[in-house]
């Protein structure tokens, strides 16, 4: 079978999988289903208030390229998908794609400058560059909020080195399964600018969902949700 189609297929496996079993609730089990309406799911999946691509209001189904920047504004929310990667961003939220070739061949470089980002990521490397944190990944799911004086950082299953940026020697070699290691990291250059945090602000839910619109299940599927 064409590996598009074979994809295509895979994908709609398993949303219809999730839909049927009620993986998510409310809003999120609708998007669910308009993702089985909608092949490829690449682009702004839902909107919610004011939300914005490069200073123009954002529309459904807009395509989010290199070099540009999405802001959501008071209350409002955004959910979209970039290849094989999804987004749930939060209110007063500023994130950007600074480029698909980082320092290392193919490296997808994300900006994360203001606000809070839920995220799942396909393969690939992923340089995430917040206001006081780089974070190196490969394909898992992590939960950020960003404020100038510090990052708050779930990585909510998978690995990733984490370095503060105000000393690049104090990094960080973390693993989970299920959001076991939160961190926060501050502008100190000591070993206490990068502190152990708690599991705040975002749900299980929500990471079905968004690895639900790119045809994949998060690791803990089919175990026991944490409603956090």
């Amino acid at each position: 079978m064409d590996r598009k189609l074979h994809h295509s297929a895979t994908r709609r496996h398993a949303l219809r999988r999730l839909v049927a079993v009620g993986a998510a609730g409310g809003g999120m089990l609708g998007l669910l289903r308009a993702a089985l309406a909608a092949d490829p799911a690449t682009g702004v999946r839902s909107i919610k208030g004011d939300v914005t691509i490069d200073g123009q209001p954002a529309s459904i189904g807009q395509k989010i390229a290199p070099g540009q920047t999405v802001r959501t504004g008071a209350g409002s929310e955004a959910v979209f998908v970039i290849g094989m990667d999804a987004f749930l961003q939060r209110e007063d939220s500023t994130f950007a794609i600074d480029s698909v070739t980082g320092p290392r061949t193919g490296e997808v470089v994300l900006r994360y400058i203001t606000g809070k980002v839920l995220s799942v990521f396909g393969k690939g490397r992923k340089r995430l560059i917040t206001s006081t944190a780089t974070i190196g990944i490969r394909g898992t799911g992590c939960y950020l909020e960003v404020e100038p004086a510090g990052t708050y950082f779930c990585l909510c299953y998978g690995s990733a080195v984490v370095q503060s940026n105000a000393n690049p020697r104090l990094r960080q070699l973390v693993r989970t399964r299920h959001h076991e290691a939160p961190l926060y990291i501050d502008t100190g250059t000591n070993a206490l600018a990068m502190a152990r945090s708690q599991v705040i602000n975002h749900k299980d839910a929500e990471l079905v969902m968004l690895e639900g619109l790119v045809g994949r299940v998060p690791p803990f599927h089919g175990k026991e949700y944490q409603g956090y």
